[in-house]
Order: structure tokens, then C-alpha cells, then sequence
């Protein structure tokens, strides 16, 4: 039975949204040994990661487009099948070049349902519903990357690496089933949009030609690249840096996501009660003051636990605080191309993290001091595009009252 006006419906949304982190996260603990096994190098290993979310947001151009012309119910169903496929067939690579074009499938489908499920929430409400969704959806979502490298850690020590790609099939096959029998379809026939080379590029144009588009989705790009950063070098950071083995993770992830449950509680909480540019602005206050003291703190003393985790859980707070609202502000402006507004909006989060993960991140990486300023930088460029959002003629002006 469809979960339409169901409190579960947000914790559906989130499981297939918690895919992408997933497959993203569960398997950083392995580099070291799967480079071994597989023969290859650093750099290689780096390279799973960068193919993965080059294809991820690839195909984030075509989900929401994708969804906006056959509905939604028959993306994420055809996504999450062919995933899991992907994942299982990931445990039997014997190459490294295997594991990439592997690796790349899986970024193809992965993206799904991150883009489906924003939609399918504007699709179903409004104003403070919608945002009470979506952070609940974000409180949800935020688990994956706090437990997948626990798993993924505990998995290669006790069952070896195949098991974790072995997880990530099974993960697929449930929310498959649970999709099939439970995820309702919210978009009536008589409003999709079709899918034809001339209209989808006119589409695509007049999105990415508004330049509030651009300085919204530049926001969200530039806030979550900052604590992306770590996630990408967690390798280094946990086992070079701080000196932890591969069971260690959670002392990187747990405080960064438990930030990010807390300021998606927050935004719940303050909905109808504080404006969108108030819940913004209170959100940028905790980022840009946790990246300066994270920066200080690196340049006076070596990464050492606690201290060093704990501006990462002040920063995710914030951007928790930041993103539900900047995502509405976003997807309000094309109500009739939610679902390709919510497409390239995240593929041009995940391109820049793709190009984090294989060029940044190697940089920076070295020490806390380098990661510590990527964050920093990171940070103020998302503070620096949404102020030029704010003082541009034509933002809505609603976001300044409750909602």
C-alpha cells in the first residue's frame, strides 16, 4: 500500500537517498587492503571514488528530467534494480579497471533517488510541510554517512571487502522491494513534461541561464563540499593523521553527522516559525565561525581527538541549518521542472566533489592545516553566493517571512 500521507514516507524518501552515501562511503575503510588485493595504486583506488561521482553527477542531468516525463515510481525502481546489480557484481572484480567501469554504473543509478525524493516531497507540500519533510528526510539521510564506514570497517575486518559491496546489493534489493510495494507515484500523467531532445535543452537553458539558480545551487555546492572534504579524505585523515585503524571511522563520522541530524532538527523545529533567511543566516553563522576555528586550531597544534572532530559537528549543524531552506528557495522558482532543477542542482554539487575527491583532496589531504583551510575556503564561497543571491533584484521575496 502506497505510503502517501504516511509519517513513514520520509523515511522511505531517506533510504533511497542514502544509497548515494553508501556507496560513496561503506568502502573507504578497504583502499588500503583492496589496493593490495587488486594491484593497485593510491591514485587508482582515489579513481574509484572520482568515477563514481563523475557518473553519479552525469546522470543527475537525467533523473529528474527523466522523472519529470515518466513519473517517479518507474526511475527510482529501474535505478535501485540496476544498482544492486552493479554492487553485486562488484564482488567479483578482480581488477582495478573492472572495479572502476563497475563503480561508474553504479554512480549512473546511485543518484536517484536523492533527486526523485525532493521532488516527490515539493510534489506532495508547501511551505512549513515541505520543509518539515525535508529535514526529517535529512535527519534520516544523515545516518548513512555516520554508519557506512562503520560497517564497511567491521565488514572487511571480520567477512574481508567482497562483503561490503555485498552489503550494498542487499541494501538496494530491500528498498527495491519496499519501493515496489510502498512508494506512491506523485506525479499525475497530465502534468509531465516530455521527453524530447529540443524541449529538454530549452529546459535545461532556461534553468541554468537564471543566474538565482546558479548562486542557490553554487551555495549548496560550496557548503557541503567543505565537510566533503574530509569525507573524501578520511583515509588519510583517520589513519595518517589521527593515527586510527579501519574500525576507527566513526570518530570522523559520527560527530559530523550527528551535527547534521541536529541542525535538520532544528530546521523541523523553527519551520513556520523563523524565516527561511533567518534559518539561513543562524546556519551560515555556525559554518563560516566552526571553519575559523578549525583553521586556528590546525594552525596551532596537530590533528588530536578530541579537538579535532569537533568544529566538523558545530560546521555540519550548520549546513543542516543551511540546506533545507536554500533547496525550497531553489526549487520554487521552476515548479513545473522541479525534478530537473533538483538534477542540476545536485550534479553540479557532485562534479564539484568529484573533482574534490581526485584532485583536492590528494593536496590537501597531507595535513590538518591543508584540510582545515580547503574547508575554510569552501565555506566562505557559499557564504560569498549566497549573499550575492540575497542583494539580487529579483530573489523571492517571501523568503524573508515564516514559513
Amino acid at each position: 500500500m502506497p505510503l502517501r500521507n504516511s509519517p513513514y514516507l520520509p523515511v522511505l524518501l531517506a533510504g533511497i537517498s542514502m544509497i548515494a552515501p553508501f556507496a560513496i562511503d561503506t568502502y573507504l575503510p578497504a583502499f588500503h587492503t583492496m589496493a593490495r588485493v587488486l594491484d593497485a595504486t593510491p591514485v587508482q583506488m582515489q579513481q574509484t571514488l572520482s568515477a563514481y561521482l563523475a557518473a553519479f553527477g552525469g546522470m543527475l542531468l537525467f533523473h529528474g528530467a527523466l522523472s519529470d516525463a515518466f513519473g517517479r515510481r518507474p526511475v527510482i525502481l529501474t535505478s535501485l534494480a540496476v544498482f544492486t546489480l552493479a554492487s553485486a557484481a562488484c564482488m567479483f572484480v578482480s581488477s582495478i579497471h573492472a572495479l572502476i567501469v563497475l563503480r561508474v554504473l553504479q554512480g549512473c543509478t546511485g543518484g536517484a533517488g536523492v533527486v526523485v525524493g525532493r521532488a516527490i516531497i515539493r510534489d506532495l507540500h508547501e511551505g512549513p510541510q515541505a520543509q518539515r519533510m525535508m529535514s526529517q528526510v535529512t535527519m534520516w539521510f544523515s545516518l548513512a554517512p555516520a554508519v557506512a564506514p562503520v560497517i564497511g570497517g567491521y565488514l572487511l575486518h571480520h567477512l574481508g571487502w567482497h562483503a561490503i559491496f555485498g552489503f550494498m546489493a542487499l541494501s538496494g534489493l530491500l528498498l527495491l522491494l519496499l519501493c515496489q510495494r510502498h512508494l506512491p507515484e506523485t506525479l499525475p500523467p497530465e502534468e509531465r513534461q516530455l521527453f524530447e531532445a529540443r524541449p529538454l535543452l530549452h529546459a535545461y537553458a532556461e534553468v541554468l541561464g537564471d543566474p538565482r539558480f546558479l548562486l542557490l545551487s553554487l551555495t549548496l555546492a560550496a557548503n557541503f563540499a567543505a565537510f566533503f572534504l574530509y569525507i573524501a579524505s578520511a583515509p588519510a585523515f583517520v589513519g595518517d593523521l589521527l593515527h586510527q585503524d579501519e574500525t576507527r571511522y566513526a570518530w570522523l563520522f559520527l560527530p559530523g553527522i550527528a551535527g547534521i541530524s541536529l541542525g535538520a532538527w532544528l530546521s523541523g523545529r523553527v519551520a513556520g516559525h523563523w524565516s527561511r533567511a533567518r534559518t539561513i543566516q543562524a546556519g551560515f553563522a555556525l559554518t563560516c565561525g566552526s571553519a575559523l576555528l578549525n583553521l586556528v586550531g590546525n594552525a596551532w597544534h596537530a590533528p588530536a581527538l578530541p579537538w579535532a572532530v569537533l568544529p566538523i559537528m558545530s560546521y555540519t549543524t550548520g549546513m543542516a541549518l543551511v540546506m533545507p531552506s536554500v533547496t525550497l528557495i531553489l526549487l520554487d522558482f521552476f515548479p513545473h521542472n522541479r525534478g530537473m532543477a533538483a538534477s542540476l542542482q545536485n550534479c553540479m554539487a557532485t562534479l564539484l566533489n568529484a573533482f574534490l575527491a581526485g584532485v583536492v583532496s590528494p593536496l590537501l589531504s597531507v595535513s590538518g592545516l591543508g584540510l582545515a583551510g580547503g574547508m575554510a575556503g569552501f565555506s566562505a564561497a557559499g557564504l560569498v553566493c549566497w549573499l550575492a543571491y540575497w542583494h539580487h533584484p529579483q530573489r523571492l521575496r517571501t523568503v524573508t517571512t515564516p514559513c
